[in-house]
């Protein structure tokens, strides 16, 4: 079973004598060497890039998931050790989909993911994982014609929705507005899934499993915003946990030290903590919130830290009540309710005070109208305006999906800054000089 989850799509004879490093390391090397992750520095994690030189990106962001996630494998590995080692549990391969994760985010946040959205809605929609899994497996130019040409577990790892978007785009969703400036994000969340164009690829990663897993896997239910899947893969299901806690308890670090988030702020939530009695994090309500908010660096460091191991060791492997036919499926990493539910207390925290701010919903609304307009214009005339090897893929690419997508690929590959100068030199006079590409 391993060896076939070890494969490569594209078989690739390797003569570097003495490569010592195992399959898992060789894609590690892949995705911190890719032009996607190296992009991840300039695109939005809370705050807009540049508003401070001090807060997280999305690539410190992925980083620091990838430390969460090694450290939630290496729990495991004490906690459950022979299952660990009989599912070949391994923490470079975890690390590798923690630093992956967020490669196929566009620029501006779910802003960009809406804009994006939107202007696909008529050729297989948008949705940040389904552009990673295209990246990893089509676009990242290490290969050819097959991306990073990843192993088929890791991949298989970084699908964290294994359905397709266009069966379960709503009708509504299908509607034009009058003009960009009246689209309402809200009514524009993407379903999360694969676009129907990767097809082949994703059929490659799931050619192990049965065909009854294959069916249950791709199993549609109601979400809040309209269909979602139920599975995932093992490996998914931790670097999902690691990428909640990251985000969790190192966005709230963030705000509190820009000054977003302050002590009185956090009264509800020291509140709503104290109120699980008898829990760790009852216990500890108050001290945390004196340390969040204290005037020394040391002291929340020690706060964040303490409230990070508190979650990582709540977590343990768990089978679903029906087994799959393979482990891989049938085992997911979960933490215990106590700590799941004070991390959606933290979660939702952060969503209050920090992203659901004016200032930043302003900002995601700037960026979703550059987006959009950016799109128009492209596709007015591709030949003209893309640049030069972009333009080729457009030529190349067959009907008017295959040719929309070139440009959605590009645009959601573009940093938050590159997008907005972009904007300013097609839109804006004066500004045209400063331009090279």
């Amino acid at each position: 079973m391993q060896s076939q989850w070890q494969e490569r799509f594209q078989t690739q004879a390797s003569n570097r004598e003495r490569d010592h490093r195992n399959p898992f390391q060789r894609d590690k090397a892949r995705v911190l060497h890719s032009a996607a992750f190296r992009r991840l520095q300039a695109k939005t994690q809370v705050h807009g890039v540049g508003m401070s030189d001090f807060h997280r990106t999305r690539l410190t962001h992925s980083l620091e998931a990838s430390q969460i996630g090694q450290g939630i494998a290496a729990q495991l590995a004490i906690k459950q050790p022979e299952l660990a080692a009989q599912l070949h549990l391994d923490d470079t391969l975890i690390e590798t989909l923690c630093l992956a994760h967020d490669i196929g985010h566009p620029p501006f946040g779910h802003g960009g993911e809406i804009a994006l959205h939107y202007m696909m809605r008529e050729h297989g929609g948008f949705e940040g994982n389904g552009q990673t899994f295209r990246i990893v497996t089509r676009l990242e130019p290490y290969t050819p014609a097959n991306g990073m040409n990843l192993c088929r577990r890791t991949v298989l790892g970084l699908v964290k929705y294994p359905a397709f978007i266009n069966q379960m785009l709503a009708p509504e969703q299908r509607r034009s507005v009058a003009d960009f400036r009246q689209l309402k994000a809200s009514e524009w969340y993407p379903p999360k899934g694969l676009f129907d164009c990767d097809k082949e690829m994703y059929d490659w990663v799931t050619a192990p499993l049965s065909d009854s897993d294959k069916s249950r896997l791709a199993e549609l239910t109601a979400g809040k915003y309209g269909l979602r899947t139920c599975y995932k893969s093992l490996d998914c299901s931790i670097m999902e946990l690691a990428d909640d806690i990251a985000y969790g308890i190192h966005d709230l670090e963030d705000a509190i030290t820009m000054g977003i988030v302050q002590a009185h702020h956090f009264e509800s939530m020291q509140a709503d903590l104290k109120a699980m009695q008898g829990s760790w994090f009852a216990n500890h309500a108050d001290k945390l919130a004196e340390q969040l908010f204290s005037p020394h660096h040391y002291s929340r460091k020690d706060a964040i830290g303490a409230l990070v191991n508190q979650l990582v060791t709540s977590i343990e492997l768990r089978a679903h009540s029906e087994p799959f036919d393979n482990p891989l499926l049938t085992y997911n990493a979960v933490m215990d309710p106590e700590a799941k539910a004070a991390l959606d207390m933290f979660k939702g925290f952060v969503y209050e005070h920090v992203i659901n701010q004016p200032s930043k919903q302003r900002h995601e609304y700037k960026g979703q109208q550059i987006i959009m307009q950016l799109f128009e214009a492209f596709s007015s005339d591709p030949e003209r305006l893309l640049p030069a090897n972009t333009a080729v893929r457009w030529q190349r690419a067959d009907g008017e999906h295959a040719k929309a997508r070139v440009i959605s690929d590009y645009l959601s590959g573009m940093t938050d800054d590159y997008a907005t100068r972009m904007f300013a030199n097609l839109f804006l006079p004066g500004t045209l000089h400063n331009h090279h590409s």
